[in-house]
């Protein structure tokens, strides 16, 4: 029996709005698995409809809502969207990962694996490379990298919430806060809601554009970093899933926090989701967003 889309209820702190199809009820799988992921970790999980944008379900709502932070290597996809789409950079460009790697006076050295010396523009999403982004990045002014993260909606409130922060964007001064900006460590700041939102955007992007064109090389990224990038912890069970991890602290700021931002399945989005943890790391966000992912996939 369907419910009506106003019909809500709140269990163990975990918001479960559901809406007028069975497939977008929220189960007490679903539920469980939440709690189960969150238990004793500060932060929030929320989910959502790709086509309706309505919340499924959502730990921490307010967190999502009110909680203005930088966003880390989760800004990646929509640097590299713009670079392709304006033609600066070609997809199956292989550049050399160089370490260490300082950018505007902050050492950021990349994550992934050492062996993974020379990366085309997927791989640079899977494996998050900071010192592929750094590179080309030189490539955008700052003008055009802040009209990236303005159209993503970054300084815009979603809707998803009654109450929402907005984030905050800083005009770099030069090259070097242009690069730390691209990777999401100076000069952007925003709500978990806001992530989940640019990220449902892609989703939409993917769902309705049979040739994706310059997109599809993101696509493959998001999908190649659940599969086997730094996203990999995101991997449910049953199906698939495409998204980017975040880990960051702000070049000012000692204490760090991690995202994990999606959608599954891969090929075909139905649902968006975000892990926001703090003091945590991206693929901790991500260790949490599979088994959640996998518990909705086997409540359809």
């Amino acid at each position: 029996m369907n419910l009506p889309i106003t019909a809500a209820r709140l269990v163990l702190g975990v918001v479960f709005v559901c809406v007028s199809t069975a497939q977008e009820r929220s189960p007490v799988a679903l539920q469980a698995a939440i709690q189960h992921a969150m238990k004793g970790r500060p932060g929030s999980v929320v989910m959502l409809n790709v086509a309706s944008g309505k919340i499924l379900a959502a730990w921490n709502l307010n967190v999502a809502a009110q909680r203005v932070e930088p966003p880390g290597s989760t800004v990646k996809p929509f640097v590299l969207l713009e670079l392709l789409e304006s033609g600066k950079i070609k997809a199956e460009q292989r550049l050399v990962c160089h370490r260490p790697l300082y950018v505007g006076g902050h050492r950021m050295d990349c994550s992934h694996p050492a062996t993974v010396t020379a990366l085309d523009a997927p791989d640079a999403i899977a494996y998050s490379c900071n010192s592929y982004f750094a590179s080309v990045a030189t490539q955008l002014t700052r003008t055009e990298l802040l009209q990236v993260f303005q159209r993503a909606g970054f300084t815009a409130t979603t809707g998803l919430a009654a109450t929402e922060a907005t984030g905050r964007l800083m005009s770099p001064r030069d090259q070097g806060q242009v690069q730390l900006q691209a990777l999401g460590e100076w000069g952007v700041e925003v709500t978990p809601l806001e992530l989940l939102a640019a990220y449902r955007n892609l989703a939409l992007k993917k769902l309705r554009s049979p040739d994706p064109g310059n997109a599809a090389p993101v696509f493959d990224g998001m999908e190649r970093a659940v599969k086997y990038g730094i996203a990999h912890g995101a991997q449910p069970e049953g199906t698939t899933a495409a998204g980017k991890t975040g880990t960051a602290s702000g070049v000012n700021t000692p204490v760090g926090h991690g995202f994990f931002v999606g959608y599954a399945p891969a090929e075909k989005p139905e649902i968006a989701v975000i892990v926001y943890l703090e003091h945590g790391r991206g693929l901790d966000a991500a260790a949490i967003a599979g088994p959640v992912i996998t518990a909705w996939w086997r409540s359809r």
